[in-house]
């Protein structure tokens, strides 16, 4: 059988096609093979490592560190001093007991307190000396930068002011307003939408402003329970819990920490832990909404996890047990050598070292004589150490106030 020409050039044309398909599929296959990330590349941001190493609770020595000072309260009169590097503990006069609203500078070298004799906030150093009043009339005073103070009124107002200069203020726009970003102008807002409340980043620069839109992100539903969020110290980053049913069983809820910079461009939620990959469904924290705990170098949060064995977030709940995130990396941390029951509505409030490699948290321990103590965490290494014994639950928990430097 003879070809014609044009018969054999399309029968050519044909093949090569059909080769060239042949190739093209080989090569994606080879590049995929070449260039696709390792199983355990993929995993590793997802998973829970644990950090058990089985020692049980160890005893202070001389030999600990860091060094510092931690603040709690050891009866219901005062505030405390507990000085790690001589293990010694003392009230101190006119000071009240003191839950979260006593600040710890970004420095670790003041805290604001509220003074028993004027009813005055003022600043110390953590062993009490060097008082100094800063606001006559505040419900809580932070600092918003190293020399600049943020001041909540009792009336839900809130401004800024110079450490130095009580009288130059500069009020901000914060309706509906929880919590400021440290050193920005974003505020973490709520707002009623039909029978929820919803989250959202509001613009305050440019709130109020005639003429100019409110600038908002939003960052979804809060319900009591899922709500927990915290600025970085740096201010850099927002992190929140979100909750949502992970599979198709509304009652298979659960938590997961998110985060937002508002400097990205553009500014955009995203979710930093996996824990249902895990644990299934389980609950961050607890009814407070700003306990997520960040270390002072602003890399990593501290916080509890609580199994939930059922609907019921408050009753139907096992062991919460401490996790740390690293935000820049996504691993997870979970440290097994202590856990509570004691955890609703709130379980222990966790305070960093100063140096952002230790959490200190008040907890109990079945069986003993000691009451309520004052424990620390060394994040490397797993092991628990009593600091000292019978922190008295001031308001409600026995929990430390902060860890800061003595004076130099």
């Amino acid at each position: 059988m003879r070809l014609s020409a044009r018969t054999l050039l399309a029968f050519v044309h044909k093949l090569y096609s059909r080769w060239m398909i042949v190739l093209f599929i080989f090569g994606v296959l080879a590049l995929l093979a070449a260039y696709s990330p390792d199983a355990s590349v993929l995993a590793a941001p997802y998973s829970v490592t644990d950090i058990c190493p089985g020692t049980g609770i160890a005893a202070w020595t001389a030999e600990f560190e860091p060094d510092g000072i931690v603040l709690a309260s050891f009866d219901r009169a005062s505030m405390w001093v507990y000085n790690i590097g001589n293990n010694a503990r003392y009230p101190l006069p006119d000071t009240y007991p003191c839950g979260a609203n006593c600040r710890l500078s970004p420095d670790s070298q003041w805290v604001t307190f509220l003074n028993s004799q004027n009813s005055a906030y003022g600043k110390m150093r953590l062993d009490g000396t060097e008082r100094t009043d800063l606001v006559l009339y505040a419900n809580d005073v932070e600092w918003w930068n190293p020399d600049t103070l943020l001041v909540w009124t009792p009336g839900h107002e809130a401004y800024l002011q110079p450490e130095s200069d009580n009288a130059n203020r500069e009020y901000l726009s914060v309706n509906s307003v929880l919590s400021i970003q440290p050193g920005g102008r974003w505020g973490l807002a709520i707002e009623q939408q039909g029978d929820d409340f919803t989250r959202y980043l509001s613009n305050l620069e440019t709130r109020g402003l005639q003429g100019i839109a409110e600038q908002r992100i939003p960052l979804g539903v809060a319900l009591p329970y899922f709500d927990a969020a915290a600025w970085s110290p740096d201010g850099a980053s927002l992190a929140y819990v979100a909750s949502g049913p992970f599979d198709d069983s509304v009652s298979n809820w659960g938590s997961e920490i998110w985060g937002i910079r508002p400097a990205d461009d553009p500014p955009t939620p995203t979710q930093w832990t996996h824990l249902y990959d895990t644990y299934g469904a389980s609950r961050i924290n607890g009814r407070a909404v700003g306990q997520l705990s960040w270390s002072p170098n602003s890399t990593r949060i501290a916080f509890w996890v609580i199994e939930l064995i059922g609907p019921d977030v408050v009753g139907n709940t096992g062991n919460a047990i401490i996790h740390v995130l690293n935000i820049a990396t996504g691993d997870v941390q979970k440290y097994c050598g202590y856990s509570t029951t004691e955890h609703s509505p709130n379980p222990p409030r966790i305070v960093w070292s100063p140096d952002s490699t230790h959490l200190a948290f008040g907890g109990n321990v079945p069986g003993d004589d000691k009451g309520y103590l004052l424990l620390a965490l060394d994040t490397t290494t797993g092991v628990f150490t009593e600091l000292s014994n019978g922190i008295y639950p001031a308001y409600g928990t026995a929990d430390p106030v902060a860890w800061g430097l003595p004076p130099t």
